[in-house]
């Protein structure tokens, strides 16, 4: 059965050409990937679709039976309302007819005319079975302990969600609405490697239609059976899901190749006969001439000129001086924020040319486990020890450090003052940054963007340890496959945090599994991690708590006097920082005046007083940190 029909779809903004002559069914069971680089027109697919944009040109007929449910159906706006009522917003029919069903129990024993309220309580009882009125409670908790919520958080106003929690929510509403046709884009995002399964295993065993954006290879091949590409304003579509599509593509692409090639011979060959009849210039020659044009006016029609591939990263990584063959040691390492335990324990060794990766949920310590091997925090106890000769490159998925006053090319000339402009100009064309792109301020790019400047930046530093925080975080399908062959080839030592498995599965020589008490160490690939780690496998699954469900009203006032806590502690602390630079600076100024600098004693206690000074601004700084990011 066709759910939707498209037909002749053409969709431009101004001059900017998305899309022309799209033809496409989406048929029952269908579960399909749309992939093609940013900005080729995806999402703006789904506005089409759902009805919200117009098209330029051509049809979108929508089966009469058929409904579309969009993740932007499903914005939370009642922010007093707890995730679980929130959730359970969807079943607000079912949840009618509950309580109509208890209101006919009620006058059942008071009316005297039996049959016609008899008559509506089967039909209510027979819709509701029919409908999953009876384990529409269940589902709920059940998509969001698979999405990551235990009870406690359940129980949480939307209110004091973070903004990826509450796209959690509109994801879980999403699958649980009755749509016959899912509309999914980049539904992995803010989901953890334990959620991501879990979205999966639903989709696949709950028989929806869906139509995905993402650019999570592996959980495309998971759940998709089919791939639409959007490349050069047309759509191709493969009845295969991702990795099975590499050489489809490859192969039709070639095989237009080949026909363009073979039909430009011809014309080419027809041509000089036309050249030659025209030289002789008898009647029978003319005849024979127009006849060959006619011929190449038949073929020009036919040809299929293959247009270049949508640009792409192309770029390679190497060291510049080899390390030893120790390159890390960590031993015993522990952090906390606060009186909060983040990890404790933790030991592992990276040797040359290991390629290494970090596992483990959202919150357990990835993140801050490379900054301390950087050196950005300080641990409780611990210690951390570098080999010969280790050079390390950090990319960071926040994305700071940069000067967002900038423009790329000020970034990458401040960063690289050797480099000539030239160098720098072919060096970002690469990164596909041509032209004036180059002058764009930092400010204006988009995530994508910017960390296409982070990976430049990486390329040139020439480490020798790569120190990677989620790198595949902002960039397109194509883009992650450029990155992951350049990471294949590189000489160096990877040490990686990221969800993309994907990637994982094609580098990893080894899995770090982070966990409160240490890390549990797997060698291979994650194919191979998923298989070794069966026994502990409950650290990768949401875990359901049965601590006792508070009102919503608590849960509100608990946290809106948290948040006013916090909101205190930051401005005091942005004082103290304050306070403390200053001293800083006075201190340094004493100890630079040549009659301090001449006192042995005098300059000792200066010395001192500086140490302690830096250690209460490092604290500062920390405690800072931690309660902005509780407050975003």
């Amino acid at each position: 059965m066709s759910l939707i029909t498209v037909t002749g779809l053409c969709m431009d903004f101004g001059e900017q050409l998305l899309f022309e002559n799209m033809n496409f069914e989406i048929q029952k069971g269908d579960r399909i990937g749309l992939i093609g680089v940013n900005g080729c027109g995806k999402t703006t697919l789904f506005k089409l679709l759902t009805g919200e944009y117009s098209p330029t040109d051509g049809t979108i007929v929508i089966n009469k039976n058929t409904s579309v449910g969009y993740m932007e159906q499903h914005v939370c706006r009642n922010l007093t309302r707890s995730a679980y009522d929130e959730v359970m917003t969807v079943f607000s029919e079912l949840i009618d007819m509950e309580n109509e069903l208890e209101s006919l129990q009620t006058k059942l024993g008071k009316s005297t005319d039996f049959d016609e309220l008899i008559h509506r309580q089967d039909y209510l009882n027979d819709q509701l079975i029919r409908r999953g009125g009876l384990t529409c409670r269940s589902r709920a908790r059940s998509a969001l302990l698979g999405l990551g919520f235990d009870d406690e958080k359940m129980q949480l106003p939307i209110s004091a969600l973070s903004g990826g929690q509450r796209a959690k929510l509109q994801l879980a509403k999403l699958l649980l609405c009755e749509a016959d046709l899912l509309l999914l884009d980049e539904p992995t995002n803010h989901l953890d490697t334990a959620s991501v399964e879990w979205l999966e295993q639903f989709l696949t065993e709950s028989g929806k239609s869906f139509m995905v954006i993402s650019h999570d290879r592996y959980f495309l091949d998971k759940t998709t059976n089919k791939t639409f590409e959007l490349e050069n304003r047309k759509m191709t579509r493969y009845n295969v899901s991702y990795t099975a599509y590499l050489p489809q593509k490859a192969e039709l692409e070639l095989s237009r190749r080949r026909a363009y090639d073979n039909t430009m011979k011809e014309i080419n060959r027809l041509e000089g006969i036309v050249e030659q009849q025209r030289r002789w210039n008898r009647e029978k020659n003319i005849k024979t001439a127009e006849s060959k044009l006619k011929q190449i006016a038949r073929l020009e029609k036919t040809l299929d000129r293959p247009e270049n591939a949508p640009g792409s990263i192309h770029f390679g990584l190497a060291s510049k001086d080899q390390s030893g063959e120790d390159v890390l040691m960590l031993d015993n390492l522990s952090l906390s924020f606060g009186s909060q335990p983040l990890f404790s324990d933790v030991s592992f060794e990276l040797h040359r040319g290991e390629r290494v990766f970090i596992l483990g949920p959202n919150g357990c310590g990835k993140t801050s486990l490379l900054t301390l091997i950087l050196g950005k925090y300080r641990a409780d106890s611990g210690r951390i020890r570098f080999g010969m000769g280790v050079k390390p490159g950090y990319y960071d998925q926040i994305q700071t450090g940069m000067d967002s006053e900038k423009t790329v090319f000020e970034e990458m000339s401040d960063s690289f003052p050797a480099m000539t402009n030239t160098e720098i100009r072919s060096t970002l064309a690469r990164f596909l940054f041509k032209n004036d792109d180059v002058f764009k301020p930092l400010s204006s790019l988009s995530g994508g963007e910017r960390a296409r400047v982070l990976l430049t930046k990486l390329m040139l530093q020439g480490a020798n340890l790569l120190l990677l925080d989620e790198p595949t975080n902002h960039l397109d399908i194509n883009s992650c496959a450029a990155l992951q062959d350049a990471l294949r080839d590189y000489d160096g030592t990877l040490l990686i945090v990221s969800h993309d498995r994907y990637l994982i599965n094609a580098l990893a020589d080894r899995i770090l599994y982070l966990t409160p008490e240490g890390v549990q160490q797997y060698e291979g690939s994650y194919e191979d991690f998923l298989k070794k780690a069966d026994p502990f496998r409950i650290s990768l699954k949401p875990v359901e708590q049965n601590k006792e469900k508070q009102s919503e009203y608590k849960n509100k006032k608990e946290a809106d006097a948290q948040r006013r806590r916090d909101r205190v502690r930051l401005k005091k602390l942005e004082d103290e920082i304050a306070a403390a630079e200053d001293k800083l600076d006075s201190i340094n100024t004493r100890m630079s005046d040549p009659e301090i600098a001449a006192d042995y004693e005098q300059l000792l206690e200066l010395t001192d007083e500086s140490a302690q000074t830096e250690t209460l601004l490092e604290s500062l700084y920390e405690e800072w940190e931690e309660l902005s990011q509780r407050l975003l």
